[in-house]
């Protein structure tokens, strides 16, 4: 008697994924870094904007903020990397409290001696009350902070933490936050004690206040990235940003009443 087995269906061959078929390093990195690059260009754009061309920061701001949101979600950037995730808001309102708090103490103490006073005494800020209001809880918040903590703990941040090590990332996020000042420090008005500071270089003064102002910012920002990370909330380095300028703002006024 004769058997016949079964015929039995014949699958297709997989071919396994090895070494020469997996995607290289480079490759994963490489959307990411054109990414990182057209974000920047994207702010060269926009500081040349707001301070060559004079546009209106009030709707430059948020216009720009949410283009950078848009591009970054697009490609596909997440809410959590973006600082902005739901879970992470409430430790980012602490941590940013905690820095309003602190810098409050240290900005009233140095009202307060007549010897840090002069540090205060701004003439931008030379405003009436309602003019210094209108300006720490408006145009600083709407025209300043907005754009600039969006670009650079939001937007940035997230497309540099794709390919690079983290203290990377800060250190890229505040050089770039630092170079993001030099337009604004070549047109700034003068503070008292910055000007008495650099009287004694003549014609480098200029550039002396310039190299001060990128260096600072920098390092501002390196504190802004450190709170970033920490708490994982753009939130955080939000208080700080609204501590150190609006509150300048509203500590001046009060340092220009003492001096009269």
């Amino acid at each position: 008697m004769t058997t016949f087995a079964a015929p039995t269906a014949t699958l297709p061959a997989t071919t396994p994924l090895t070494a020469s078929t997996a995607p290289e390093p480079h490759q994963l990195r490489r959307p990411a870094f054109w990414a990182t690059v057209a974000v920047v260009l994207a702010l060269v754009g926009l500081n040349v904007a707001d301070h060559v061309l004079g546009w209106n920061t009030l709707w430059l701001g948020p216009a720009g903020a949410i283009g950078l949101l848009a591009f970054a979600r697009a490609t596909g950037l997440t809410w959590e990397q973006l600082g902005l995730a739901r879970h992470t808001h409430a430790a980012g309102v602490r941590w940013g409290l905690g820095v309003i708090g602190l810098v409050g103490a240290i900005y009233l103490a140095g009202v307060l001696i007549p010897d840090t006073r002069t540090a205060f005494l701004d003439v931008r800020y030379h405003l009436p009350p309602t003019g210094a209001l209108l300006t720490a809880f408006v145009i600083i918040p709407v025209g300043t902070i907005l754009l600039e903590e969006v670009a650079f703990r939001s937007v940035l941040w997230g497309f540099l933490a794709r390919h690079v090590r983290m203290w990377k990332v800060v250190a890229g996020s505040s050089l770039l936050f630092g170079l993001w000042h030099v337009l604004p420090a070549i047109g700034s008005a003068g503070n008292a004690a910055v000007g008495a500071a650099v009287s004694g270089l003549g014609s480098f003064a200029h550039i002396a206040i310039v190299a001060g102002t990128v260096v600072f910012t920098a390092a501002g920002g390196v504190v802004a990235g450190e709170l970033r990370r920490r708490s994982g909330s753009l939130w955080a380095s939000v208080g700080m940003h609204w501590a150190t300028n609006a509150l300048g703002v509203l500590f001046g006024v009060l340092a220009w009443r003492l001096a009269a």
